[in-house]
């Protein structure tokens, strides 16, 4: 029978384990590259299938004219013209190259922005409502503005696209901080970390869940942004993006263009959303080990 003295170190050592075991992320093991290329790419696909299958049978079916519901097959022809004759890739780089620049420059504004509303009890009560009133007011009641401001050029479709950015990205770095369980900011404190490095070090890291959420829409109300100012705001120095290129459609009077235009547009978005967003999303997740959500 063990000493009192031997037992000691013995069970110290076996609760260190069970607190390690409790911080360990739990849940299945990763799924195959097989199984996931299944559950990721089959039902969307299967879904946009029977998307497709619908919209079949409704246009056989002539309940509409040809102007208003076209058939796939015109629209995928108006969509393959754009490929093989190369503009698609002219109207993708033009609107998403200016969705980035736009986003990066709401994210470098919404940033500080939003530590500011989160940690000053005046700057939340002075515009922390306005920064949730920008958030629901649509962005096209901003271009006809912006273009008497700056005129029909790219500073008035950036201004646009910021006004559409920024209120997300503020916001959702608030929600994220006012979730920060309040012993962190004063570990730090007492670690003696100043205003800048707690806000690097502990409150960013520690909001990150409800920051990548407030990126994630701030990305979409710029996209939608984009979109308006396009579809408005239309200039040879401008070049020709998605938006515009469905404004074309619609001053054509051709349907297959137009719903050929939506179809990219949301593509595009989802494309972003697959190949950024998602994956910074899991990684975050599972750094937190919340696996199961994966």
């Amino acid at each position: 029978m063990p000493q009192p003295d031997q037992a000691a170190p013995e069970l110290d050592e076996a609760v260190g384990a069970g607190l390690d075991r409790l911080d360990t992320p739990t849940g299945a093991r990763p799924a195959s590259l097989r199984r996931r290329f299944v559950r990721g790419f089959l039902p969307p696909v299967g879904a946009l299938v029977l998307l497709i299958a619908i919209w079949q049978v409704l246009w056989a079916a002539a309940f509409w004219p040809e102007t208003t519901l076209p058939a796939p097959l015109d629209v995928w022809a108006e969509f393959w013209h754009t490929v093989t004759d190369g503009s698609v890739f002219g109207f993708i780089w033009t609107s998403v190259h200016r969705a980035a620049l736009g986003f990066a420059a709401g994210v470098i504004i919404g940033t500080p922005l939003g530590i500011l509303v989160a940690k000053v009890r005046i700057v939340r009560a002075a515009i922390g409502p306005l920064l949730s009133g920008l958030q629901s007011l649509p962005s096209v009641a901003w271009v006809p503005a912006a273009v008497i401001w700056f005129g029909i050029n790219d500073a008035a479709i950036y201004f646009v696209v910021l006004l559409g950015s920024v209120p997300s990205i503020a916001n959702g770095l608030v929600a994220g901080i006012d979730q920060i369980p309040p012993i962190l900011p004063r570990v730090g404190k007492v670690m003696g970390a100043g205003r800048f490095a707690a806000a690097r070090h502990i409150l960013l890291p520690a909001a990150l869940p409800g920051f990548l959420a407030g990126l994630k829409q701030g990305w979409a109300f710029s996209w939608r942004s984009l979109m308006a100012a396009e579809l408005i705001a239309r200039s040879p120095s401008l070049g020709v993006g998605l938006g515009t290129y469905l404004n074309d459609g619609s001053s054509y009077n051709s349907m297959p263009m137009v719903i050929a235009a939506i179809f990219l547009i949301l593509f595009v978005g989802v494309a972003i959303e697959l190949i950024v967003f998602r994956p910074l999303e899991r990684s975050v997740l599972r750094a937190r080990g919340l696996t199961t959500s994966l």
